[in-house]
């Protein structure tokens, strides 16, 4: 998962994206970048890293221009090198940078036909770079000096038409301004929005309306699946519905709501926090009817962040006493996204401290928004009852992880996932829970669904249900995923070294 922010401003834009930055770092903590436009050149900064630690004075300083796109990256496979770091750049035609969220199914088809058809050169394994230099290609065919909008959003037409799977995009293009599009299918979040000031009005686009939020920008809207919006050097906006999208197909990620979106963001027009809210009342009702009445929990612990919505509504329902039993340190990564597993096991005890007093002799329910590898799960597990708990119950905001995610997420490869292939009473076990329960697909899409306000036909749930709906994915595509995603593969290719951009000022 990747976060991906773009703004057109009056002002210099350097502080205003690395602000923005800070506020899609849950999206990604492998790498951050900006890109700067003034004069007619491009500005770069990228490096492995958080957004504090990537960004110095002195690179800030050289980050010149009034507008710009940034980029927060976890790998989703292959390596995480600083030259696959984003955004990425291809001089011709125009200069084009790019920032890109998501994952392109067909992404070695299409760097083939790059290399033999269109005679384009890739330095990386990255898929982001692939759908860079699809679009640089269709917009050569333009033949222009100057590009007007019309002549963008057909060149775009051409890469929907070729790029399957989840994308969504922000790019500079020099001398002309700067373009955001959405995947056909609405997998991949984008919105944006606009604030007035003195100098007249300013535009931005983000992975979620949280960025949008801090930085005083009114939300607009989102952008629609298949929809591009570019915004000109002028500040002129134009808007185009590159691809038609059928009756049924705005569905967007369901794990977005789960886990990785912060609460406070408003997706296709869907409160995070108040679908985590009702994510903890329909589990509250499936607890009664399958526990009964009398289900001995004496509190309910979220495991933090993401649970506690979900946690505190469930405890409503069931009229149980809700405790915050961890303190995390919040200077410790997500652990969910951390490049192999033993770093993922090391960091668990470093990242919550059990409470003891909201946990000796007592029925604890504890509630996380997941369970897919089953690693972070069990070492709370243990902790909770290290810390006195007589039983230790948990349950899941989600239904069983089955499937690997092919569309931008990191989800582990199946043989890597614990739910798979094993039934809940197993899983039980070797997590080491005295009860476990899992919320119902069923459930968990009314709870993200119900609201009057989003126009979303269904969700991609394919990570529980193995329905991909895009991108015509099979066992053989699910086979060559889990040579490049499993965790030995990780560990041999997680080495990295600084890059050096040429045709662009990179600081």
């Amino acid at each position: 998962m990747c976060g991906v922010i773009g703004i057109m401003s009056h002002e210099p834009v350097n502080q205003m994206l690395y602000d923005g930055l800070t506020m899609l770092q849950h999206r990604g903590q492998d790498a951050a970048g900006i890109v700067t436009l003034k004069d007619n050149r491009l500005f770069l900064r990228k490096d492995n890293g958080m957004v504090r630690d990537v960004f110095l004075d002195k690179h800030m300083m050289r980050l010149v221009g009034n507008c710009g796109i940034g980029h927060v990256r976890y790998p989703t496979a292959g390596t995480s090198s600083t030259a696959e770091a984003q955004p990425l750049y291809v001089n011709s035609p125009y200069g084009i940078a790019l920032a890109h969220n998501g994952n392109l199914t067909n992404a070695d088809v299409l760097a083939k036909e790059l290399y033999e058809e269109d005679r384009r050169h890739l330095n990386t394994q990255s898929d982001s770079e692939v759908l860079l230099n699809i679009f640089a290609h269709e917009l050569q065919k333009v033949n222009k000096n100057t590009l007007q909008a019309d002549d963008i959003f057909e060149s775009l037409k051409a890469v929907y038409h070729r790029c399957q799977g989840a994308y969504a995009v922000v790019a500079l293009i020099t001398g002309h301004g700067m373009l955001a599009f959405r995947d056909p299918n609405g997998i991949r979040p984008l919105v944006y929005g606009r604030r007035l000031t003195d100098a007249g009005v300013e535009y931005m686009v983000a992975s979620e309306s949280v960025a949008l939020q801090a930085l005083g920008f009114e939300l607009v809207r989102d952008i629609a699946p298949g929809e591009a919006i570019f915004i000109d050097l002028n500040h002129n906006v134009f808007t185009h519905q590159c691809v038609e999208v059928p009756a049924g197909q705005y569905t967007p990620c369901i794990f977005e709501f789960v886990y990785f979106a912060r609460p406070d963001s408003i997706i296709d027009n869907i409160s995070v926090q108040k679908a985590r809210m009702r994510m903890g009342e329909r589990l509250a009702e499936q607890i009664l009817r399958e526990w009964g009445e009398n289900h001995d929990i004496d509190v309910v612990i979220p495991i933090p962040d993401t649970s506690r919505n979900a946690a505190i509504e469930l405890a409503l329902r069931l009229n149980v006493k809700y405790r915050e039993g961890f303190n995390k340190n919040r200077y410790i990564g997500r652990t969910f996204i951390m490049p192999g597993q033993s770093q993922r096991k090391k960091s668990v005890r470093q990242k919550l401290n059990a409470v003891p007093f909201e946990f000796k002799n007592k029925n604890v329910l504890l509630v996380d928004d997941s369970i897919v590898r089953g690693t972070t799960c069990r070492e709370i597990i243990q902790m909770a009852r290290d810390a006195g708990a007589k039983n230790v119950f948990f349950a899941s905001a989600a239904p069983p992880v089955l499937f690997p995610n092919v569309y931008g997420i990191d989800m582990p490869v199946r043989s890597e996932l614990i739910s798979s292939g094993r039934s809940v009473e197993e899983v039980r076990e070797i997590i080491g829970a005295d009860r476990l329960i899992f919320q119902e697909l069923d459930g968990l899409i009314e709870a993200v669904k119900d609201t009057k306000y989003s126009r979303v036909d269904g969700f991609d749930c394919s990570v529980f249900d193995g329905c991909y709906i895009a991108g015509k994915i099979d066992e053989e595509y699910l086979a060559i995923l889990q040579n490049k995603r499993n965790d030995a593969a990780k560990s041999a290719q997680s080495g990295s070294s600084p890059v050096d951009m040429t045709g662009v000022s990179s600081i």
